[in-house]
């Protein structure tokens, strides 16, 4: 086992400079719906058509992620992410001009590509900088960001009824700009691992790097396979969790609709927010005696949200439906913390961000089947605490498939 280095300055100085960046990416992604009202007033559509104009995103965001993942393996990942940022944030400026429901759609679609290649760019390059026992730490205080921009969505809709629907684009778009500038000067790459055909001083773009032999790579690696199936998985119950728990409070413990929406979605990301941190920091401190920790914690993690959701399905007492929910968020986002330093353990250094874009792929693609299929099961009279009795069986599995891991043999020693 390998000495762990010690990151820089400028390793955490990275980690500050993309919590802001990803605070931005899911404040404009999500500010539109925090505004629907305003803008239907503007601009005359359905709610169908409203409906579309996050489900455009959505698609082509997951269907372009393992290409957006392949563009922070092939070349700079930092130029990468300020790129990015700099696109979506003209396009999220853009959106304040646009005047018809055409134009919204084309916008999102815009905001959908430029948006997709962050997340892989960004999770590789706190994984290239953070080498030893900070890596899954670094990943969840990025993570964390992530929330808060995502609990600032509520902004939009606050600026948009005091103003007019257009100002919240107009504001926060022009403040991407500005920041994609300064993020010119200020973020730079790190040195790639080491591989058996790259030098460990390689420099950040590396053109041994093509799309098909990434794929090759991570297809051909039955770890992989497994994260993905994973990973796929936990989408689909996730989501469908998140999806129905208002609608499982509001029912089981007659809440009125605010109450039941704040009792499902206000405990449950406050806990997220603390797991992801507490997730990382857990997964590199036993990462100094256990090459497999960044696997074993959030997998442990999976078994005690599965007891969590337990006692939610089973209670009619409202305390200990939170409790559950509480336990479910702060054990659950383990894994979030730890995706990427598992990706390090068992793919391929050079095709890691692509990996992580095969991954977004699937969750994208599949997680609103949690969705969906909870409103089928609805439709055949089953109930909503039978649901999430499934959801324990399948957090169980999850937890199986990541116990099965196995990291490669080079990584292992180097963690």
């Amino acid at each position: 086992m390998t000495s762990d280095p010690k990151p820089s300055f400028r390793a955490w100085l990275v980690v500050a400079l993309l919590c802001v960046v990803g605070g931005l990416n899911y404040l404009d992604r999500n500010m539109i719906t925090t505004m629907r009202t305003s803008i239907v007033a503007a601009v005359p559509m359905s709610d169908a058509q409203f409906g579309l104009l996050t489900s455009v995103f959505l698609w082509i965001y997951g269907l372009l992620s393992p290409f957006a993942g392949f563009l922070a393996d092939r070349f700079s990942r930092s130029r990468v992410i300020i790129v990015s940022l700099f696109v979506w944030s003209a396009v999220t400026w853009l959106t304040a001009h646009a005047t018809t429901f055409e134009g919204l759609l084309v916008a999102r679609a815009l905001m959908g590509i430029s948006e997709a290649c962050y997340i892989p760019a960004a999770l590789a390059l706190i994984a290239d900088y953070h080498r030893g026992t900070t890596r899954s730490f670094a990943t969840g205080v990025h993570l964390a960001g992530i929330m808060i921009g995502q609990g600032l969505g509520g902004v939009g809709g606050w600026i948009a009824e005091r103003h007019a629907w257009q100002v919240p684009f107009a504001i926060f778009g022009g403040v991407g700009i500005a920041y994609s500038c300064v993020l010119l000067f200020a973020l730079k790459d790190a040195p790639r691992e080491s591989t058996a055909t790259s030098p460990a001083d390689s420099p950040a773009a590396d053109s041994n790097v093509s799309f098909g032999a990434a794929l090759r790579s991570l297809f051909g690696n039955g770890s992989f396979i497994l994260a993905l199936a994973f990973f796929g998985l936990l989408g689909v119950v996730g989501w469908g969790l998140v999806g129905w728990l208002p609608t499982y409070f509001q029912e089981r413990f007659h809440l009125g609709q605010g109450e039941a929406g704040f009792s499902a979605t206000g405990y449950l990301n406050a806990a997220s927010f603390a797991g992801v941190l507490l997730g990382g920091f857990l997964a590199d401190r036993f990462s100094k005696t256990n090459p497999r920790a960044r696997i074993l914690v959030p997998a442990v993690g999976l078994c005690i949200a599965a007891v969590g959701v337990l006692m939610l399905s089973v209670t009619t007492v409202l305390a200990v439906a939170i409790a559950g929910i509480v336990i479910y968020g702060v054990t659950r986002t383990f894994t979030d913390a730890n995706m990427m330093p598992i990706l390090c353990l068992i793919a391929d250094p050079r095709y890691r961000a692509t990996g992580y874009g095969v991954l977004n792929l699937l969750s994208c693609t599949i997680g609103g089947l949690g969705i969906y299929a909870g409103g089928a099961l609805r439709d055949a009279k089953i109930d909503l605490g039978t649901m999430f009795l499934f959801v324990v069986v399948c957090l169980v599995v999850c937890a199986t498939l990541l116990f099965a891991l196995k990291p490669r043999t080079s990584l292992a020693t180097h963690r």
